[in-house]
């Protein structure tokens, strides 16, 4: 049985779009990407300012609430209805609840054929690239690089500090198959 989902954990900054936009160029067949970026842009804007909702903090802490946890679940499972349906699927996250997080996607996909991936960085190089992209809070990077990883198993482990995208896509894949 060949590979259904894909699923990419890594901490802000720690590469884990540009991955997945190669692995979309080096697989042999049409994979979605679906990240946890797409998921938070397609909230309502209340969704930053509410109780309950997701939050930023300046510190580059990031507070997840029910509200956001309630449509966050209703995501994963759309996610793999979609993989069931037969659509493949590579999944963006980061594992704000490190292993917790993992069960809920475990659960979510269980009876498909996934491959758990966890892209590592230096906390400094993702700062940097961070600070480079200007689209994130500092420090994000950072309080993430490890704290994501914590109690997750992976099938394969990547490490972007060095590596370039393509080169880890092609990781990827070779185990994908």
């Amino acid at each position: 049985m060949q590979t259904q989902v894909i699923v990419l954990n890594g901490g802000s900054s720690s590469g884990k779009s540009g991955i997945a936009r190669c692995l979309q160029a080096v697989l042999p067949d049409p994979w979605l990407v679906f990240g946890v970026d797409t998921l938070v842009d397609a909230m309502p804007a209340s969704m930053r300012a509410m109780d309950g909702g997701i939050e930023f903090a300046p510190d580059g802490e990031v507070v997840v609430g029910p509200a956001f946890r309630a449509l966050q679940e209703a995501w994963i499972e759309g996610i793999a209805a979609m993989a069931r349906a037969g659509a493949r699927v590579v999944v963006d996250e980061v594992f704000l609840g490190a292993a917790a997080s993992q069960k809920r996607w475990q659960q979510a996909l269980g009876g498909l054929r996934v491959l758990w991936v966890g892209v590592r960085c230096e906390a400094a190089v993702a700062a940097g690239r961070e600070v480079a992209r200007g689209d994130r809070t500092v420090g994000m990077a950072v309080s993430q690089a490890e704290a994501v990883h914590r109690g997750v198993v992976y099938d394969l482990e990547i490490d972007t500090t060095r590596a370039e995208s393509m080169e880890c896509a092609r990781a990827i894949a070779g185990r994908a198959e």
